[in-house]
């Protein structure tokens, strides 16, 4: 994915706020061997890269003056209130060098799954996304989690996901859960009621009279 850019030279909050006037957000590019450089990309470009899931976890081409690098975004900050980006971080990255990046989940099968299919239970998702280490080549825009074998009770964790060639789990705890499932207390006490009320009936059924000898 492309992201065109203009390097800038004034520095400061009149002058960012100047380029936001103008259309404009400021930012800065860094990491790597060279000097940090601060540069500003049209908003509204930008402003509609940010929806993208791919802009978050891809290797961009950032262009700045001609010049072509490939960068991940690391930060992005937004105004309160209004749909404006304030400041927007880029860091240069080397395709010898393994980065450390988040990548988004995508859960999928969860309807064939014994949990739903059999118990109409409820699949959390604990997770929405999961740290990485991996050399720039190897960074998939999402991690593919497979539900399909979960039952009710049951929880998935970060070591039971299949992960691509080359993309290693930064895991924060002991295998962090990824996912659970469960049956919702409203079904489980209707059901425990419908079941107390079909035995009543035979609970409350008179005796049968001996047999006269």
């Amino acid at each position: 994915m492309k992201v065109v850019a203009f390097s800038r030279k004034e520095q400061g909050s009149g002058a960012s706020r100047r380029l936001r006037n103008a259309g404009q957000t400021p930012g800065i590019v860094y990491g790597g061997t060279k000097a940090p450089v601060n540069i500003a990309l049209d908003h509204n470009a930008l402003y509609h890269a940010l929806k993208k899931e791919v802009f978050h976890s891809s290797i961009l081409d950032l262009e700045v003056e001609g010049a072509v690098e490939k960068v991940l975004l690391r930060d992005f900050q937004m105004h309160a209130y209004k749909q404006l980006v304030l400041h927007v971080d880029f860091q240069r990255v080397d395709e010898n060098q393994k980065i450390h990046v988040k990548v988004p989940l995508h859960f999928v099968n969860a309807d064939v799954s014994p949990a739903v299919k059999l118990h109409s239970a409820i699949i959390s998702h604990v997770m929405s996304d999961l740290d990485i280490s991996c050399l720039p080549k190897d960074l998939p825009e999402f991690v593919q989690v497979d539900l399909a074998g979960m039952d009710v009770g049951a929880s998935l964790h970060v070591s039971d996901i299949k992960l691509p060639a080359g993309v290693a789990a930064v895991a924060h705890g002991d295998n962090p859960t990824v996912a659970t499932a469960s049956v919702p207390a409203g079904k489980v006490e209707a059901e425990a009621e419908a079941a107390a009320a079909a035995a009543a009936p035979a609970a409350a059924a008179p005796a049968a009279p001996a047999a006269k000898k």
